[in-house]
C-alpha cells in the first residue's frame, strides 16, 4: 500500500512542477529495411551510473559483462522500434525483441546504441 501512495505522490510533484507530458528528446535511426528504432537523447544520471555498475560485475567474463552491458543501454535508451509496420513501445517488449532479435540485427543495434552514445552522451563511451 505505501508503494502505491509513494507512486501517486511522485507522480503528483511532476504534475506540479511540469516534468509530466514534457518528452524527453529523441532520435529516430532507420535500418536497411526501413525499420526505426527511436532512442532518448540522453539518460539519467541514475541511468548512467547502473550502466557503469555492470562494466566491472565481479565474477562474470568480459563476455557477459559486455553482452549486459549492451541489453542495460538498450533498455535505457530505447524508446520505441517499428519492425515491419509495427511499434514496440513497451521495456519488456523492446528488450524481448532484441533477445530474439537475428545475428544481424543485434548487430546493427549495438553499432546504433554505439554511435548514439558517442554522439549524445559520451561519458558513456566505453
Amino acid at each position: 500500500m505505501s508503494a502505491i501512495l509513494a507512486r501517486v505522490g511522485r507522480r503528483q510533484r511532476r504534475r506540479r512542477s511540469g516534468a509530466e507530458g514534457a518528452a524527453a528528446p529523441t532520435i529516430d535511426y532507420t535500418d536497411g529495411e526501413g525499420n526505426v528504432l527511436t532512442l532518448r537523447e540522453r539518460v539519467s544520471e541514475g541511468s548512467v551510473a547502473a550502466v557503469r555498475r555492470h562494466d566491472v560485475s565481479p565474477g562474470s567474463t568480459a563476455e557477459d559483462r559486455w553482452q549486459r552491458r549492451s541489453e542495460v543501454l538498450f533498455e535505457r535508451l530505447a524508446v520505441s522500434w517499428t519492425i515491419a509496420g509495427l511499434p514496440l513501445t513497451g521495456q519488456a517488449d523492446l528488450l524481448g525483441r532484441y533477445r530474439m532479435a537475428d545475428a544481424e540485427t543485434r548487430r546493427w543495434v549495438r553499432e546504433t546504441l554505439a554511435e548514439h552514445v558517442r554522439r549524445h552522451q559520451p561519458e558513456l563511451d566505453g
